[in-house]
């Protein structure tokens, strides 16, 4: 059976990996179709393989249920995934995201006007970065609550830095002779903020967002072990692990994926449409 078993997966990867290369090299390879298609059919070859390996094998559910499994706890158990979204994802992640990202700018703007004011705040910053969220989280659940207010807070401290250091460098992202023209036109500080040093930094702050979406989803979900209502995405992960339904494990770790894909999607898109000048967005 194991034989069968690795010959199956040879023989689903192999026609899973001549499609894409034809695809490829067709003449509507840059197409938006194709694109689409590519890592789509990729994804679904590696679940036919993953059903393939555990159904032949007989690997037991507890240890590793198959793709359909899944989708089945998925498709029943939707109105409590939901609820888990929302407590974790909303309330938690979104409003930690928010929070932090404007601590953060008003913060890098402070720090624009001060060099010492940049000479202290961004090893501070760093010092935060490295706080580990299993020290933090607790700390926060003993202040806030079990609620989504302790989770926001811990997701706020978590995105906070790399916000900070991408704004604040991409506020400096200007040449001498850019500034000396705007002098030169009796342009004020606010005015260079807003019309030269604002839209030069866009690319580096939204690195920097972009790099806080999947911060703030790891951190909502991992503060959630730490204390929570009866309702999130870590609460059920950790009290299903226990229950050995691991099927909802999975269901949940769907979920996550994919609310930090369409979060991580559209501030790419975003990004897209206000900086589109860019050497980095130009087709």
């Amino acid at each position: 059976m194991t034989g069968v078993a690795i010959i199956s997966a040879m023989a689903v990867w192999g026609a899973g990996w001549f499609v894409n290369v034809r695809l490829s090299k067709t003449v509507a390879a840059d197409t938006r179709l194709v694109r689409f298609l590519v890592p789509i059919i990729f994804g679904l070859t590696i679940l036919i393989i993953w059903e393939l390996l555990v159904r032949l094998l007989g690997i037991s559910a507890v240890i590793l249920p198959p793709p359909t499994v899944i989708a089945e706890r998925f498709a029943s158990e939707g109105p409590r995934l939901w609820a888990d979204f929302e407590q974790t994802v909303i309330k938690g992640a979104m409003t930690g995201y928010i929070c932090g990202g404007l601590a953060a700018f008003a913060v890098a703007l402070l720090a624009d006007r001060s060099p010492f004011l940049t000479r202290g705040i961004l090893p501070v910053g760093g010092f935060m970065a490295a706080l580990p969220i299993v020290g933090t989280a607790p700390i926060f659940v003993k202040w806030l609550g079990s609620d989504w207010q302790s989770k926001a807070a811990v997701v706020g401290v978590m995105v906070f830095f790399p916000i900070l250091v991408n704004t604040v460098a991409g506020l400096r992202d200007t040449t001498s002779m850019q500034r000396d023209l705007m002098r030169t036109y009796g342009a004020g500080y606010w005015s260079t903020l807003f019309k030269l040093r604002l839209p030069a930094a866009m690319p580096f702050i939204f690195n920097g967002l972009k790099i806080a979406t999947t911060l703030a989803l790891i951190g909502a979900i991992v503060a959630e072990f730490f204390g929570s209502p009866t309702v999130g995405m870590g609460f059920r992960i950790s009290t299903s692990v226990g229950q050995l339904a691991l099927d909802m494990v999975w269901a949940e770790i769907v979920v996550a994926a994919i609310a930090g894909s369409a979060f991580y999607g559209l501030i790419a898109w975003i990004e897209g449409r206000m900086t589109f000048w860019h050497p980095s967005q130009r087709k």
